[in-house]
């Protein structure tokens, strides 16, 4: 054999051997993608959705009447937010609506998950009036979803806030907001109630207390060392307060639907928490320990006062007197507070024990639960990387955090009010239109979530973050989560593979050629069919190949 031909041979080899260890490694992280997940899995009344909030795709953000958030302040300050970007027109969805709403039922979507701009309804909260155009905008999204067969599945508070609320008294470091509050929510109540039946009061508390009140990334930017560098604030004690405010002031709110609402309206109420689920790092008791904790001081944090009236266990154990106590009064308000739990869930992570063990700087801090997460152990990622830090492709924990929930709250009714994928930041727009992974991604989560349902899970929804591309916090529009692109020169919207894929996965199809209506744009508006970067997503791939 010439040498040439064995070199070559030898090159051959090497490749196939490399690519079977990239299969076998990537079959670890999509543990359960392959699994074929069908609708026909889930419960004949199971909704199926999307999730967007109010200023992450509105824009509108002066129009109508509608006051200045504290996101409309927070993203005009330099260095706020990645490119220097804001929501004034974020997906114009203030204008759009009818379109977006077009493309939910296109999908097959039987829910919407949106929520209220506070600023827009209540542009001064209390110190003002009401707004009837941010009624009136409301009002038409929501008939518009009914009129298409779509229930809309509402959050109250989605971070965004009157920045009068934030100047006049601190928002949520004051229990003065919980009288705004309550006015906000018996506002939607009075304007929406006869047609809402799946409300949430307030989007993860929680994580709201770690990105604002922690890391100081999200206004009002309050942080301290080690875990930022803020002019103002106290990572350890902060967070406590503001999330006790929010569920006290939750509390109040259904308390007030329950009694003058939900009778007559028939709809049902609960809260939204963020968790991600915890493995342990090593092997060992310890460890073991500081999953619970970690998981306590997540979830636990939110849900476990509305179920059972006071903060977990683990906790009280490790805060002492600096976790806030519910009164007598209080407890009557906050235990049992909830129809449902809301649960936004993306990814797993390995917790390690810092009481018993040294632990980098953050870790061994109460406010954490002397827990240090990481997503590596021994240099192998837990799982695929995304384009958001720490947010790792794991789909066996989406049933063990269903598993873990229910079973801490006596199988209570759960939705996964959102679940997504976003890809590296680099990719570029024909290889985001071909999202192949988030295909395998929502396939793998799917599959985890039937097998929570069957092993006895009360899951009655999921909603994928998200419709489309949004501005994404912090991260501003970099980070793409959604089934359709948004050309932000064009405001058109584009859909992505996994776009098809989530349409024949809701129509019960798995099989079949629909890669001919998929390119031409078949689904949509007329301006979809001609745009010419469609063109440039062509791909031979098939949703329903993947």
């Amino acid at each position: 054999m010439p040498v040439n031909t064995r070199n070559h041979l030898s090159l051959l080899v090497f490749f196939v051997v490399v690519l079977l260890l990239s299969f076998s490694s990537n079959a670890q992280d999509f543990d359960i993608e392959s699994q074929d997940v069908r609708r026909s899995q889930f419960p004949d009344n199971f909704l199926f959705g999307t999730s967007i909030s109010s200023y992450q795709v509105e824009g509108g953000f002066l129009d109508d009447g509608k006051g200045l958030s504290n996101w409309d302040v927070f993203s005009h300050i330099p260095g706020n937010i990645k490119n220097n970007e804001n929501g004034d027109v974020a997906d114009d969805d203030y204008y759009l609506f009818l379109e977006d709403i077009e493309i939910a039922h296109s999908l097959g979507l039987n829910a919407y998950r949106f929520s209220i701009s506070w600023a827009r309804i209540l542009p001064r909260g209390r110190f003002g009036e009401v707004n009837p155009s941010g009624i009136k905008f409301y009002n038409k999204i929501i008939d518009n979803l009914l009129l298409k067969g779509i229930e809309p599945f509402v959050t109250i508070h989605h971070f965004d806030l009157p920045q009068e609320l934030e100047d006049r008294y601190g928002s949520w470091l004051s229990p003065l907001m919980l009288e705004d509050f309550v006015l906000l929510a018996e506002t939607c109540f009075k304007s929406f109630g006869d047609r809402v039946k799946y409300w949430t009061t307030i989007n993860e508390p929680n994580m709201f207390a770690e990105m604002a009140y922690i890391r100081g990334i999200y206004p009002p930017a309050h942080c301290s060392v080690p875990f930022g560098n803020c002019s103002v604030g106290n990572s350890d004690i902060e967070p406590l307060i503001i999330v006790h405010n929010m569920l006290w002031s939750h509390a109040k709110a259904v308390k007030l639907y329950r009694e003058h609402f939900q009778p007559k309206q028939g709809g049902s109420i609960g809260i939204i928490a963020h968790s991600h689920m915890y493995e342990p790092l090593r092997d060992g008791e310890y460890d073991g320990q500081a999953v619970n904790r970690a998981l306590a001081f997540t979830g636990g944090w939110v849900i476990d006062p509305l179920v059972f009236g006071d903060y977990p266990p683990e906790m009280r154990q490790y805060h002492g007197s600096a976790l806030p106590r519910f009164s007598p009064e209080e407890t009557e308000y906050v235990k049992g507070s909830i129809d449902f739990i809301g649960l936004n869930h993306y990814s797993t992570l390995y917790a390690k024990d810092c009481i018993h063990s040294p632990c980098i700087v953050g870790g061994d801090h109460f406010i954490r639960g002397f827990a240090y997460t990481t997503g590596e152990r021994d240099g192998i990622l837990i799982g695929e990387l995304t384009g958001v830090e720490r947010f790792y492709v794991v789909p066996r924990g989406m049933e063990k955090i269903v598993d873990y929930v229910s079973k801490r709250y006596n199988n209570m009714p759960i939705y996964v009010t959102e679940n997504g994928y976003s890809p590296s930041q680099t990719e570029q727009v024909p290889d985001l239109l071909h999202d192949v992974n988030r295909i395998k991604f929502h396939k793998g989560y799917l599959s985890a979530l039937a097998r929570a349902i069957r092993n006895g899970a009360d899951v009655r929804g999921y909603f994928v973050w998200s419709l489309m591309d949004n501005f994404e916090w912090a991260g501003g529009y970099s980070t793409t989560f959604g089934l359709y692109y948004v050309d932000h020169r064009t405001l058109k919207r584009i859909p992505k593979l996994s776009a098809k894929w989530y349409e024949d996965f809701l129509a019960n199809r798995s099989r079949g050629s629909n890669r001919e209506g998929f390119k031409s744009g078949k689904k949509g508006s007329q301006r979809f069919r001609k745009s010419k970067i469609i063109i440039i997503a062509r791909t031979e791939a098939k949703a329903t190949e993947i």
